[in-house]
């Protein structure tokens, strides 16, 4: 699943590529795809004449500010790429993708497509008159961003606090820190030298300083390489990320650590896969 540095990418090319141009029409695809309105048509509907103010980033989810022709503002374009979804900016005559859900037609031949395999992610139009989160309830459980200061070590260490639960399992908890998936999480453990069935109250104040820094060190260097390809990932061009070859411990079980060439070890953790180094992660 993309997590916050791969949103990041995808936000950061649509905001180079999309941008002050009136979406001329729509075509859904697949009507599962569109969480709101419950009609496509009127999902199609809502957006056709508006323009993309700019987009932002909360947690995982991507929202595109909407604007009229009086660049007054008129609501918001959410989207969730879950597990296999790409913002694909391309050419309206180029071959259509076999996966794809939803085109969003633009001036001068060009379009903003959907393309989902696994037809996990979704698409909101969130009226004007509407927050977006009275429309996109998920955003309503978010805690804060991990680059932002809201997310500082005292925060920290005080959710963490005499809670009996494995430090990896905390870190996908989205009402925790937004944006943080099981890639992020297994590679700021190891840049913190925690084991990730430590539970959280058993971390020592350094401990949790040490591992506050790595979470922002590791999504910082991911946001840089444009994130992490190992199956789905685009960005609006198409291209892979590149922080997967430079991954410490990640998706290389059965691989020498990086830094003390022991294998990387591979465990299940509440159904999802948790990698970590024996050795470096005491």
């Amino acid at each position: 699943m993309p997590e916050l540095p791969e949103v990041e990418t995808v936000r950061r090319g649509l905001n180079q590529t999309t941008l002050s141009q009136p979406i001329v029409g729509a075509d859904v695809l697949l009507d599962r795809t569109i969480a709101h309105p419950a009609l496509p048509t009127e999902f199609v509907a809502g957006l056709r004449g508006l323009a993309i103010a700019q987009w932002r980033r909360r947690g995982k989810y991507l929202l595109a500010e909407l604007v009229d022709a009086a660049n007054q503002p008129a609501g918001y374009l959410g989207v969730h790429l879950r597990m296999t979804g790409q913002l694909l900016w391309v050419a309206q005559d180029a071959p259509l993708q076999k996966h794809c859900r939803v085109r969003l037609f633009f001036p001068g031949n060009r379009e903003l497509r959907f393309v989902d395999q696994r037809t996990f992610g979704q698409l909101w139009w969130v009226p004007g008159d509407r927050p977006p989160e009275s429309v996109i309830t998920g955003l309503q459980a978010l805690g804060p961003e991990p680059l932002s200061d809201d997310f500082s070590v005292d925060y920290f260490a005080q959710w963490l606090r005499g809670r009996q639960r494995p430090i990896k399992n905390a870190l996908l908890d989205q009402s925790l820190v937004a944006g943080i998936g099981n890639i992020y999480a297994d590679e700021a453990l190891f840049l913190s030298g925690i084991r990730p069935q430590t539970l959280c109250a058993r971390l020592k104040p350094k401990q949790i300083q040490r591992l506050h820094h790595a979470i922002r060190d590791v999504l910082q260097t991911a946001i840089a390489n444009k994130g992490t390809t190992f199956s789905d990932f685009r960005d609006v061009q198409g291209i892979n990320g590149n922080y997967g070859g430079v991954a410490w411990v990640y998706n290389r079980d059965g691989e020498p650590c990086r830094v003390c060439s022991a294998p990387i070890l591979r465990l299940k953790m509440a159904g999802r896969s948790a990698h970590y180094c024996k050795a470096c992660q005491r």
